[in-house]
């Protein structure tokens, strides 16, 4: 069953209004659109699609697969067009393909970052190039980006969504009269019923964008109206300066699409909610009432003042009938929803639901194959067989040797390695004082905030690990894990009681890290909840303990372990030792004697994301 027209999709009618948009004003870049599946994202896609053609003239439409590589992005090296030739042809990727038309992405949320990098920079820079195998080409990539997501799935990149100007979310459900007519409709779509009654209406819109293309120079926006964008913006706690030129393309594009040749107040309302209310970061403030200090409204002229003047009375400027820009928002912010992590822009700010980021080594997922020494890599034998491709008719004739015609004649510079990258998250390690009458306390406070953790370990990759330290040593109660049960076992009986040292359990400390720095956890924060007062150093007896414990500090500094020191010590107890231990680590210091778990966790977490 093909898609539906774009006329006769049902719901969608601020959708529809977008894509006016966007094809009327190329300088507004693209759409994102976010929708539960079965929404109708892809059928807004072709819409726009069949809204750009005309008559036996097409654009290209270019869908871009979940799937796709690097090489079917950029372009790469077409193989048999190689081999006729005797020389490097290059073969155009996806952006350069969609010049002039329009490139789709479904689940755009899902592509990775070696994807989203260069199509990010082909929005910017209005090309593409390419630098790979031996090939070095540069050509346009000017064209119209739709990308769709479903909000459940996760968000995509901020950077991406920050560059298209106009962006919308629809609603999650539909009410049981259009759920009706969209089946209805999709059903007479099947018979081919349907189609042909949307071509005239097709058509009229086809008209109305040529229109508006021609009338879009000669409109104009007047200063008051971009401050009033501005202003708007400014109060829905919008980042940056492209929202604001974003509104404005798309107020002058929508007062052309009204044939109109100066900018209207409906122009400004559909620019606010397709470009300012879905970058929105908080509710804006409600219109102030007005004081009571106010000057009480004049008294009613006097019938002697009546008398002295017949004319009629003026009617009011055009500036009394300007709507206040606060009495626009306060009816648009109602668009808003009670929740605003629906929002994108206010869920990214909230922080990232991936991984820590990413790092090299030799496992995870190929990212790409570049020329190297095999014993230092897994090596590409289709990279390093198209590599030797080209070369394979002059190295024959070079050879003194008759060579078999199936043999491939290999030299070193063929040869490609892979490069794997894989998601490297955090290693929070809570060191935990289980000596003193507080032991009991702080274990309480690890507990929790360890468990906090745990619940978001899988989601950001990292992992989480105890120690605790009483007596003379320390000891791993928990090592780098992301199992609850386990940490449920671990954490089951904690012993208490004894000596502080503290000397031996930043000691121990280091060697995690350096352990997990092993397996790719290449950032460690350790979490210390003492009082600060050591009384057991590496060797016997308490002397020498702060000049210990300041050398093992230069040490933790050196391993790149990002301290927190949590001061659990009663305030007319304390003499500064957990904040001196604070200043040796270079880290931050927290007093939070009865701090929860939670609340130990979020700390790391907000020490991670800096």
């Amino acid at each position: 069953m093909s898609a539906l027209p774009l006329p006769a999709l049902v719901g969608l009618e601020l959708a529809q209004q977008a894509l006016l948009l966007l094809a009327v004003e190329p300088r507004l870049r693209g759409i994102a659109v976010g929708a539960p599946a079965g929404a109708g994202k892809s059928s807004l896609a072709r819409g726009m699609r069949d809204l750009l053609c005309s008559g036996d003239q097409s654009v290209p439409f270019v869908e871009l697969p979940l799937g796709v590589d690097e090489a079917g992005l950029l372009g790469g090296l077409d193989i048999e067009a190689t081999l006729r030739a005797g020389r490097r042809v290059a073969r155009a990727g996806a952006l350069a393909r969609a010049t002039g038309g329009i490139l789709y992405a479904d689940q755009v949320n899902l592509l990775p970052d070696a994807i989203i990098n260069p199509l990010i920079a082909a929005i910017d820079t209005g090309e593409v190039r390419l630098e790979r195998e031996g090939l070095s080409v540069q050509s346009p990539a000017r064209f119209v980006f739709i990308g769709s997501y479903d909000p459940a799935e996760g968000l995509p990149r901020r950077h991406l969504l920050d560059r298209l100007g106009l962006l919308l979310v629809l609603p999650r459900a539909m009410n049981e009269q259009a759920r009706t007519e969209v089946v209805r409709r999709n059903l007479g779509q099947a018979t081919q019923t349907l189609s042909d009654a949307y071509v005239d209406e097709l058509d009229l819109l086809r008209g109305l964008v040529q229109a508006a293309r021609e009338q879009l120079p000669q409109v104009r926006i007047d200063d008051e109206q971009v401050e009033q964008l501005v202003a708007m913006a400014a109060l829905c706690g919008v980042e940056g300066h492209r929202a604001d030129t974003f509104a404005v393309y798309a107020a002058c594009a929508a007062a052309a699409i009204g044939l109109r040749d100066h900018v209207e107040q409906e122009d400004l309302e559909l620019a606010v909610r397709l470009v300012i209310l879905p970058r929105a970061t908080r509710l804006p403030p409600p219109p102030e009432p007005p004081s009571d200090d106010e000057p009480p409204p004049p008294p009613p002229p006097s019938d002697a003042d009546n008398n002295t003047s017949d004319a009629p009375p003026e009617p009011p400027s055009d500036d009394e009938l300007t709507i206040p820009p606060e009495q626009v928002l306060s009816a648009l912010a109602a668009e808003l929803p009670v929740e605003l992590e629906q929002l994108p822009f206010r869920a990214l700010r909230r922080g990232k639901t991936g991984s820590r980021g990413t790092v090299a080594g030799k496992r995870g997922r190929h990212i790409r194959s570049i020329p190297g020494d095999p014993r230092r890599g897994r090596i590409d034998v289709s990279a390093t067989l198209r590599a030797a491709a080209p070369f394979q008719p002059l190295r024959r004739a070079q050879a003194n040797a008759h060579a078999a015609p199936s043999r491939v004649l290999l030299r070193s510079d063929d040869l490609r390695i892979k490069q794997y990258r894989s998601k490297a998250g955090a290693l929070f390690l809570f060191a935990v004082d289980a000596s003193g009458s507080m032991a009991l306390h702080r274990m309480r406070q690890a507990k929790g905030a360890v468990q906090a953790l745990l619940q978001k370990a899988y989601v950001h990759r990292d992992r989480v690990a105890l120690l605790a330290f009483r007596g003379q040593n320390a000891e791993l109660l928990l090592p780098p894990s992301q199992s609850v049960e386990l940490a449920r076992r671990a954490l089951d009986l904690l012993p208490t009681g004894g000596g502080t040292p503290l000397a031996a359990a930043l000691l121990a400390a280091i060697e995690v890290a350096q352990q997990a720095r092993a397996r790719g956890i290449m950032q460690t924060v350790l979490v210390l909840l003492t009082d600060g007062r050591a009384n057991i150093g590496l060797r016997a007896g308490r002397e020498g303990v702060a000049d210990e414990l300041q050398t093992i500090g230069r040490a933790v500094v050196a391993a790149g372990i990002q301290t927190i020191v949590v001061d659990t010590q009663r305030t007319y107890l304390s003499r500064g030792e957990a904040r001196k231990l604070a200043e040796w680590l270079a880290g931050e210091y927290v007093y939070l004697p009865n701090a929860q778990g939670e609340q130990i966790a979020a700390l790391a977490v907000d020490r991670v994301e800096r």
